[in-house]
């Protein structure tokens, strides 16, 4: 039991790092405004309004990403062969998207996509099968 809630806190921590890594990218590759960056969330609302595709389609990428590492991570720790680490943190990880989303701005198809992406903590987790025992 512990070893497996020890794999949700762990995959967590892999994802949100992997998260921050991505959109960290996309903030260079296109820098939001300085308030925006400081946590106002009135500019934060006004750039996402008018931010190119690119940059919140990066965001996607990053949830992606964290998505497969998460479920990868959590799959491999818990080590039992079922996926239920790896879908606690898709539906924590999830659930927090789902806030961001009601507090911003995000059009349809962010929307769409930002859902469906935390599915691929079972691509993680059929990854984590695979891969050789620790």
């Amino acid at each position: 039991m512990l070893r497996r809630i020890l794999a949700v806190v762990v995959g967590l921590i892999v994802g949100s790092i992997c998260i921050t890594v991505v959109e960290k990218i996309g903030h260079y590759l296109y820098p939001p405004p300085t308030e925006a960056a400081a946590g106002d969330m009135e500019a934060l609302k006004v750039y996402i309004n008018d931010a190119p595709f690119m940059a919140l389609f990066i965001i996607i990428l990053a949830y992606a990403l964290a998505a497969v590492v998460s479920g990868f991570t959590a799959s491999k720790i818990s080590n039992n062969g079922k996926p239920a680490a790896a879908v606690i943190c898709g539906i924590i990880f999830l659930l927090m998207t789902i806030y961001m989303m009601v507090s911003l701005p995000t059009p349809i198809w962010f929307w769409i996509l930002g859902v469906l992406v935390w599915g691929l903590v079972f691509i993680g987790h059929k990854l984590a099968l695979k891969t050789k025992k620790i």
